[in-house]
């Protein structure tokens, strides 16, 4: 596994478009965002999603989360936002809130355990937002350890984790915000459920749903 610094705040392009091309070649990225860090993959190839699972050891049917670099490319690669999806992406992203919106036949059933729904949100930090935008597309961002272990905000720990494993590339943009993971909330025809409690509370979320 190579290891990159990257600045948090102005991530350099030349560093970015490397690891791009190893996300385009199929590879995992363990990359920064506003809680803990997390390994990104191309959800639209099969390939790189049974890759991913194959490094976190993590079974088949355990739903992965996806982040993006704006609305404008949820909306692009997921299709259009039912309203309250489209308010809460506004007035929470960039942020820790990941919406449970339909899954498009675009994305393969592996990465959703077979659900009909997937998990999206715009983080607050720029260099996940830049690898996106990178990328051109929608990234994994499922935390970076082994299934079943603590995640966590030190490149360091990411570092022993997956030293000598199929991870490509570290970037290292040194200890991330930390605290609870993202908020994740499924968007129904008439509001909104609760899926994980996260960094923002369920009443701040019911709150912004009810906004007209």
């Amino acid at each position: 596994m190579r290891r990159v610094a990257i600045d948090a705040g102005q991530p350099a392009a030349d560093v970015l478009a490397d690891a791009a091309r190893v996300i385009r070649a199929g590879g995992v990225v363990a990359m920064p965002t506003d809680t803990l860090y997390g390994l990104a993959a191309d959800p639209f190839s099969p390939a790189a999603v049974s890759r991913l699972f194959a490094v976190k050891g993590r079974a088949a049917g355990r739903a992965v989360a996806l982040v993006a670099a704006d609305v404008a490319q949820v909306v692009a690669q997921l299709g259009p936002l039912p309203p309250v999806a489209r308010r809460l992406a506004l007035d929470c992203w960039p942020g820790p809130l990941t919406l449970l919106v339909d899954r498009p036949s675009s994305i393969p059933e592996e990465l959703t355990g077979g659900s009909d729904r997937v998990g999206v949100r715009v983080p607050a930090h720029e260099v996940t937002r830049a690898l996106c935008r990178a990328c051109g597309h929608l990234l994994t961002a499922t935390s970076a350890n082994i299934s079943g272990e603590p995640a966590s905000d030190d490149p360091e720990v990411v570092a022993r984790l997956f030293a000598g494993s199929d991870i490509d590339l570290l970037l290292d943009a040194g200890r991330t915000p930390g605290g609870p993971p993202s908020t994740i909330v499924e968007v129904l025809h008439d509001g909104v459920r609760l899926i994980r409690p996260g960094a923002i509370p369920w009443d701040e979320v019911q709150a912004c749903a009810r906004e007209k």
